[in-house]
């Protein structure tokens, strides 16, 4: 529940954890109130991209950055056409926004869209108990909702967990359109949505591939009606575990040996299908700043990061899967939270990072083109063949 007032900024606010602890601050953007998983992302910059990205539904996200805010609003840098975080939490937001593309404040944006958050509050404070207590279920309150802190956290404690969530389906589009390609088209993709960014078909585009997006419960059939010259799963929200339907998909691509690429949510798609599990980090990796190590090259990428699920694949050797063997290809240097996965006797390979990184490093743009070269094998071998 929302509503729309004007001098937000002055309404009291109160953040409550479901393990008790409270913090008290001012409304920022809509008053009233939200619920969801608190995460903290540590980027500097891109908060509009954090926003809009859908992998960030049902999560209020807090800015571990003291001010945020200063360049504003514009209709260019949005991931999707909505802001997706269920909940934003800052500590010093700008007076004024100031930014030569801006057209109006964050403030003003997160309102219009009925998005409730917090200001004032000690973020790093709380970054830190997220750290050391994990990611948990927490609820914003501001103006009418505000209640005694027991009735409070009562409601709190009464969400869903973020683990056994189902989410991807309820980001995803529900028909399928076709991105163009940028030049000559090289490249047929067929791209399975679980919450793709904008852009991600944006990045192969620019390679000369035209992009099919297909909905969330797209069928193999539906896959091959395109006739694809590669697959792409997308990044998404949620626990992987429920994700049947894709994982159905996925081995049904793997079966027919297409060229395929994952990422994030895809990364663990592709590690189900291979028969690896999944599990729940303490407090996942968000930010634009995660050192990740591609062990094919031994190259050290800053990559951008939003997950808090991974895969749970050994580190120290190649595995037999159904589908020929595989191997740890990226980690991150901070956990050593496997960050890729990649086939060796087929082309497919996945990271759970995000290469397209529209506001972060672009260190890992290669992978694009990666996915480009198998496409290009795969398309010469059947020339010959």
């Amino acid at each position: 529940m929302t509503t729309s007032t004007r001098g937000a900024a002055k309404v009291p606010a109160v953040l409550v954890l479901e393990d008790g602890r409270t913090f008290s601050g001012r409304a920022y953007g809509a008053v009233g109130e939200t619920f969801g998983e608190a995460v903290f992302s540590t980027g500097m910059s891109g908060y509009q991209e954090t926003l809009t990205d859908p992998s960030y539904h049902r999560q209020v996200v807090v800015m571990t950055a003291p001010h945020v805010g200063n360049t504003g609003v514009n209709d260019e840098d949005p991931e999707s056409g909505r802001i997706w975080v269920s909940g934003y939490v800052v500590r010093d937001p700008a007076r004024v926004s100031s930014n030569w593309r801006a057209t109006r404040t964050l403030d003003e944006e997160l309102e219009r869209q009925g998005v409730v958050g917090i200001s004032g509050i000690d973020t790093r404070a709380l970054t830190r108990h997220l750290r050391e207590r994990g990611a948990m279920r927490v609820g914003i309150f501001s103006g009418d909702a505000v209640a005694p802190e027991a009735e409070l956290l009562s409601r709190v404690q009464a969400q869903p967990q973020m683990k056994g969530a189902n989410l991807y389906a309820e980001v995803a589009t529900k028909e399928p359109y076709v991105v163009p390609a940028i030049g000559e088209k090289k490249f047929t993709v067929a791209a399975v949505d679980l919450g793709i960014k904008g852009m991600t078909p944006h990045r192969m585009a620019e390679r000369g591939i035209e992009v099919h997006v297909l909905p969330a419960t797209a069928t193999a059939e539906d896959v091959y009606a395109v006739n694809p010259d590669g697959v792409f799963f997308s990044n998404g929200p949620g626990d992987p575990a429920t994700a049947d339907g894709p994982v159905a998909v996925m081995k049904a691509v793997l079966e027919r040996r297409t060229p395929l690429f994952g990422i994030c949510f895809g990364n663990q798609i592709l590690g189900r299908a291979l028969g690896f599990g999944t599990y729940k980090l303490k407090y996942g990796h968000r930010g634009i700043n995660q050192p990740v190590q591609d062990r094919t090259t031994g190259k050290v990428e800053v990559t951008a990061h939003n997950h808090g699920f991974a895969v749970d694949a050994p580190l120290d050797k190649v595995s037999d899967t159904p589908y020929g063997r595989a191997e740890v290809s990226h980690v991150c240097l901070n956990d050593n939270v496997v960050e890729g996965l990649r086939l060796l006797d087929q082309p497919a390979f996945s990271v759970q990072y995000h290469p397209e990184a529209a506001a972060g490093p672009h260190d890992a743009a290669y992978l694009f083109d990666r996915f480009t070269s198998l496409m290009s094998t795969a398309q010469m071998e059947a020339e010959r063949a």
